[in-house]
């Protein structure tokens, strides 16, 4: 899952962002209200974490403009004001949830938990594909009655997989809500993890659910098929 994180202050930006690569998402960075605004218009995040007071344009404004512009991410508004007032401001602007300065690194993950599970009914609890199974808030896997020991990345390739179980996922695609923005390390990195993946999730039980499309990228079938030989 990819999220856009946009905060002014360098260092809280710094907490979020490695406190959500470290759960497996991809993570971009906003500095500013223009900056945050462009990259939720034009990039495909699953969810953003909102900064109330931004240069440029604030919180609010960049999220009545994405609400006008029909763009439906799940946003977790974030500010240092205690007011009721704001918060009913923020709500009202479109936000999906509010959450107050200090807080925990922990309320913030499961805040946003819920919201990529509520956020659209596409997005229920726990994603299945016949007996391979994914549960986002418990960081569960798993295939029939054996549970799966995925490394970070390798859970949210399976769980991008999974969400868009029948598409045909282009390596582009797979780098950008798995990977970062601005992914910059080897060109075969997506290739690679796959195969991880296909190691614990197919091979080991005999069958095969993550097809390759030779040419044009990657597919998570709605149902596992008998492995062939070779």
């Amino acid at each position: 899952m990819r999220i856009l994180v946009a905060e002014d202050d360098a260092r809280m930006a710094a907490m979020i962002e490695r406190g959500l690569r470290e759960d497996g998402y991809s993570v971009d960075v906003a500095g500013d209200g223009t900056d945050a605004l462009w990259h939720a218009s034009e990039i495909d995040y699953d969810a953003m974490v909102l900064d109330v007071m931004l240069p440029g344009l604030d919180g609010f404004e960049v999220c009545r403009r994405l609400r006008a512009a029909g763009r439906w991410l799940p946003v977790l508004m974030l500010t240092a004001r205690s007011d009721v007032r704001d918060r009913v401001a923020g709500l009202d602007s479109g936000a999906d949830d509010y959450l107050p300065k200090p807080f925990s690194f922990d309320e913030l993950s499961a805040r946003l938990r819920a919201l990529l599970r509520r956020g659209a009914p596409e997005r229920p609890a726990v994603l299945t594909a016949g007996d391979l199974g994914l549960d986002p808030a418990t960081r569960r896997a798993w295939r029939g009655d054996t549970a799966l020991e995925l490394s970070a990345k390798e859970f949210a390739l399976l769980e991008l997989f999974l969400r868009r179980q029948g598409d045909l996922l282009t390596r582009t695609v797979i780098l950008e809500h798995v990977w970062d923005f601005a992914y910059e390390g080897v060109s075969n990195v997506v290739d690679q993890y796959v195969a991880f993946l296909r190691r614990k999730i197919d091979k080991p039980f005999g069958v095969e659910q993550l097809e390759t499309v030779r040419g044009s990228g990657y597919r998570l079938l709605p149902e596992p098929v008998p492995a062939t030989d070779g």
